[in-house]
């Protein structure tokens, strides 16, 4: 695996890219509140089959994180990044693999470009508002509400290393299998000067993704990508009705459930990848 950096538009993006070019390509994106950090095990694991390319976003990770006040943090803007990064590659044809925050963004792409896209690879990822969980309600309800103290105090929570034992422990079928370093890293970048004040923009900018839910929903319908959903049922952002959703719009179609979370592919990138494997081949 090579880590690299690009400039797009005055600021640098890192990724990390693994595998033969000559290969099908995998555009991975992470979610919240991690970075490409996240895809380490599936990219050794499927390295040898297929080309993996995987950004940090802007604000995230390895990339550069301009203040508040000199970008516009919102999935839009982020899109827009991810979109010039894969233009910069001059990638045309790949298959898209989403996580959580990797859904808003990979969605508008493949709605924007859907030539480019020979398959979907959902991991705990929404696009029907049937598939808010526990959390994605509670959320909500702060919103409804108009209690802003209490979202802010309940994303401080999120991003904060309690907050992040929680997620990736409590909610995996084997806690023990969860490799520290990996909230020890998303705790390290979250940490650093201006990184809360991104997070809370992107917080209070997801809501704008709900409108976008029937268009995503219509691409499917019209383009009828082939998706493999991969569903860790102890997430308490997304329920397991939001993989069950796609079945849907979408007529070819594979669901796959596992005993984990938010971040099940800490526990099962091995299963995973053979699930990919098969998918793709």
């Amino acid at each position: 695996m090579k880590n690299k950096t690009i400039k797009i538009n005055d600021f640098d993006l890192f990724y990390r890219e693994a595998g033969n070019p000559e290969n099908e390509t995998i555009l991975l994106l992470h979610g919240f509140p991690s970075s490409s950090h996240m895809y380490r095990d599936i990219i050794n694991e499927l390295s040898d089959m297929y080309h993996l390319i995987a950004p940090d976003y802007i604000g995230f990770g390895l990339s550069d994180m301009p203040l508040v006040s000199e970008f516009d943090y919102t999935f839009e803007n982020i899109t827009k990044y991810i979109s010039d990064f894969i233009a910069a590659l001059k990638l045309s044809s790949f298959y898209l693999l989403m996580q959580d925050y990797g859904g808003p963004i990979g969605f508008r792409i493949a709605t924007a470009y859907p030539n480019y896209i020979k398959g979907l690879i959902i991991q705990n990822a929404n696009a029907y508002m049937e598939g808010m969980g526990e959390w994605g309600m509670k959320i909500g309800l702060f919103k409804k509400n108009n209690d802003m103290k209490g979202l802010l105090e309940f994303k401080d929570y999120l991003i904060s290393l309690e907050g992040l034992k929680d997620q990736y422990l409590n909610e995996a079928s084997n806690p023990q299998k969860i490799e520290p370093i990996s909230y020890l890293t998303d705790n390290a970048f979250l940490n650093r000067i201006n990184a809360k004040e991104i997070q809370t923009a992107l917080f209070s900018d997801y809501g704008n993704n709900f409108p976008k839910y029937p268009d995503w929903q219509e691409y499917f319908r019209n383009h009828q990508p082939k998706t493999l959903v991969l569903w860790g049922k102890n997430d308490r952002y997304f329920s397991q009705e939001g993989a069950k959703a796609y079945s849907k719009d979408l007529q070819n179609i594979e669901t796959h459930f596992f005993e984990g979370g938010h971040f099940m592919l800490e526990e099962y990138a091995k299963e995973s990848s053979k699930l990919i494997t098969n998918f793709i081949n």
